[in-house]
């Protein structure tokens, strides 16, 4: 299992894995991600944003990650931070424990470059995911309300969104 960036060849790949995602989560739940442009992803790759975690050369799973994102974390937007987005993965490929090999990515990342936490959201009430989140190391805050969220995509607007992060203890010299 390797993480790597993803590329322009990938587009098409991450769309798929969104569809399925998306899918997915009509048939359970009543929020779920809206068609994101491809000119986003566009952007995220050009930007070293956008990744892939790969089994024997397939892509297993995407997520992406940014660095400020204020619209959600509000007040906290000042720590020096990477959010984690979207993760998708491969329905051939789940149960492969892909939550915590990002961690384990994010961590190594995060001491490389000098970031203190580990952060991301979810909207809705799957109670599975939150305690996945919370099993893979991360310290639930609570629910919110957004107070800006007409800046973000649809599946943000007048929901409450649990965030979640994991404070790094890295010392840089």
């Amino acid at each position: 299992m390797k993480i790597k960036n993803s590329n322009f060849n990938d587009i098409n790949e991450i769309f798929r894995l969104y569809d399925i995602a998306v899918t997915y989560q009509k048939e359970r739940f009543h929020l779920y991600w809206p068609i994101f442009k491809r000119s986003l992803i566009k952007t995220e790759i050009n930007e070293n944003r956008q990744w892939k975690i790969l089994i024997d050369n397939n892509i297993a799973c995407v997520f992406a990650i940014t660095f400020e994102d204020p619209f959600i974390w509000e007040e906290k937007n000042i720590d020096k931070a990477i959010y984690i987005h979207r993760i998708a993965a491969s329905p051939e490929y789940r149960g492969q424990n892909f939550v915590t090999e990002i961690v384990k990515w994010a961590k190594q990342y995060a001491a490389v470059n000098k970031i203190d936490y580990i952060r991301l959201d979810t909207v809705g009430d799957n109670q599975k995911l939150l305690k996945h989140y919370r099993k893979n190391g991360f310290n639930f805050l609570g629910n919110v309300m957004l107070k800006n969220s007409q800046e973000l995509p649809q599946h943000y607007h007048n929901v409450s969104v649990s965030l979640f992060e994991i404070k790094l203890n890295n010392t840089y010299d």
